[in-house]
């Protein structure tokens, strides 16, 4: 059974996905500006060979990519994407998007779509003419979300006309002299709404983290040691520059006892990530295997990173024989927000 917790942690709002018993995800606020903040925002400086610039928020510094057209004073439209490290600007992108349950509205990308996650043709035919009514012939665009299907059409109606009126304000108040925040981010509690599936209990009693085991998984997650499947085991320790990523295969001294553990990595990784609000560069330092099993590895660790909604960038191998991913700094470290 799926279970989604609403509670709080030092004060600070939190949100937990439980499934048979076993927490899958966790949210915690943090004091960093929460991604999909809406800032109008004032170009600073331009930082010269990587393409990109400092903007000037009323959260302190933030950093935009792949600047063109931009000229130091002018204002315009940024959006939070991510959390930053410590004494970093915390990075932005000016294609704003308004996101909600149902529905997501582009003002930069027009026409209407529907997730390819829906294939009954008569269901995408109704979600369809829902967004036309709704939408019209206007110059934004929109993106209807898997979890439309099934959903009551008033239900969709009124999301996609929530995204699109907040959409025109914000639009209408983009043009200004002083950086001001436009809309805040959602915090845990909405985002579990908004993006978690739709729970068979939903728990929202103060305590409710301990009564559900929450908090004995929390402090689990403290330490480095990660038991894995058949007696392997794992430690994640992140350091300054990356996140390393040991595995070793126990007591199992069996010919194939590296694939086996490092398999089990495998599975387990994306959600050790996830809890642990990591990003950034990962090394694997994996458990000795030889070079003709590398391939199943890959397949598996692939497998298990397409179930998760981060973005991460499978690199490959090093020349040492570990193995090497980007992942995308979505969250703050659970070591900084529990600090």
């Amino acid at each position: 059974m799926t279970t989604i917790a609403l509670d709080h942690l030092a004060g600070r709002e939190a949100a937990a996905l439980l499934v048979g018993g076993r927490l899958e995800d966790l949210l915690i606020d943090s004091h960093t500006p929460r991604p999909g903040t809406i800032y109008r925002a004032i170009a600073d400086r331009p930082v010269k060979g990587q393409g990109g610039m400092f903007l000037r928020s009323p959260d302190g510094s933030a950093f935009l990519r792949q600047v063109k057209g931009l000229a130091p004073g002018q204002s315009l439209l940024v959006q939070v994407t991510g959390h930053a490290e410590p004494g970093k600007a915390f990075p932005v992108t000016a294609r704003v998007l308004f996101k909600s349950r149902y529905a997501i509205v582009t003002p930069d990308a027009p026409g209407l779509n529907i997730s390819r996650a829906i294939k009954d043709e008569k269901e995408r035919l109704r979600l369809h003419e829902i967004a036309h009514e709704e939408m019209g012939e206007g110059a934004m665009g929109l993106i209807l979300r898997s979890a439309c299907e099934g959903a009551a059409d008033e239900a969709i109606a009124e999301d996609i006309r929530a995204m699109r009126d907040l959409a025109q304000v914000v639009l209408a108040d983009a043009d200004g002299r002083s950086p001001e925040k436009l809309v805040e981010g959602d915090g845990p509690h909405g985002l579990a709404w908004r993006d978690w599936p739709e729970p068979g209990e939903l728990v929202e009693v103060a305590g409710s983290f301990a009564t559900l085991g929450v908090l004995d998984a929390l402090d689990a997650l403290r330490g480095p040691e990660v038991r894995l499947s058949g007696g392997a085991v794992a430690y994640v320790e992140p350091t300054r520059a990356l996140v390393a990523v040991d595995v070793n295969t126990g007591t199992d001294t069996s010919p194939a006892a590296g694939l086996k553990a490092n398999l089990a990595l495998a599975r387990e990784l994306p959600r050790q990530l996830r809890l642990r609000g990591l990003g950034g560069q990962i090394a694997l330092d994996l458990a000795p295997m030889p070079k003709k099993d590398r391939r199943v590895f890959e397949d598996a660790l692939r497998a298990a990173f397409r179930r998760d909604e981060i973005e991460t960038v499978l690199a490959g191998w090093t020349p040492l024989g570990n193995y090497e991913l980007q992942r995308k700094r979505a969250r703050a470290p659970l070591a900084e927000v529990l600090a």
